[in-house]
């Protein structure tokens, strides 16, 4: 079963690049971030063309998720347990084939010094919350999305660009490490220790200088750790016409006892 999470920076500009990558990246089930649209301006059809079921939590103009799956999807969660007052779209889950995956858009936080860091600490909390809550069930889950938090000084190309930045800021750093010492795998860094990045600036020509950074992150539970054969990170969507400036990144898992 291949999963895979993507940040398109808008499904309708970035829809040619979508289908393609559907048609040739033979993915399961695809995670999407950063939508811009209501649920009913969502591409369902030409996405529903390719034999894809499409569940979707949007919002006009900004954020926005979905979960698009060959398999049927069921047991759908839109919006973050314990976060009923936010107003913005950036959480839905759902079971496939026995796994409960995520589709996840973490706030960005930046600039730290105005209220979007201490929203962005606070969506954060409300997701270890969630996710401990999730490894009760003892099933196999996939928290996959956009984090917009870079893990470690490696994850960029250079650290001393991005110091004091809410995508390194320790407090940020913190929250994820806490995800990951209650049992999350990172499922990049458990499987390579190879340097690659999934989001590259338009500007400043980043994606000819490979001045990129990993925020986009796949975190499995115990039980979907165990299930894991590969891991990769498809560079292809980021090099075409009109691209998103994050690219996919993808986890191979067998198929649940």
């Amino acid at each position: 079963m291949k999963i895979a999470s993507w940040n398109v920076n808008s499904v309708k500009a970035r829809l040619p690049r979508l289908i393609d990558y559907l048609k040739e990246s033979s993915v399961d089930v695809l995670c999407l971030q950063e939508l811009k649209v209501v649920d009913e301006a969502f591409p369902r059809l030409e996405v529903e063309e390719l034999g894809y079921h499409v569940e979707t939590h949007g919002q006009k103009t900004y954020n926005g998720v979905a979960i698009l799956s060959k398999a049927p999807i069921t047991d759908i969660r839109r919006g973050l347990p314990g976060n009923a007052a936010d107003e913005q779209a950036r959480y839905m889950e759902a079971t496939i084939n026995g796994i409960r995956i995520a589709s996840i858009y973490l706030p960005n936080g930046n600039p730290v010094d105005t209220e979007k860091f201490p929203y962005k600490l606070a969506w954060m909390d409300h997701l270890v919350t969630h996710a401990a809550d999730l490894l009760k069930s003892e099933e196999p889950v996939v928290l996959a999305g956009d984090y917009n938090v870079i893990p470690q000084d490696e994850d960029c190309y250079d650290a001393t660009r991005w110091e004091g930045d809410a995508l390194t800021r320790p407090e940020s750093r913190d929250r994820f490490r806490k995800l990951l010492n209650m049992g999350y795998a990172d499922a990049y860094r458990t499987f390579t220790p190879d340097i690659n990045y999934t989001y590259w600036d338009y500007q400043r020509g980043a994606w000819q200088k490979d001045h990129g950074i990993r925020i986009d992150h796949l975190l499995l539970s115990p039980q979907a750790t165990d299930l894991l054969g590969n891991v990769g990170i498809d560079k292809g969507p980021r090099g075409q016409e009109r691209p998103s400036d994050h690219t996919p990144i993808w986890i191979e898992l067998a198929s649940n006892p």
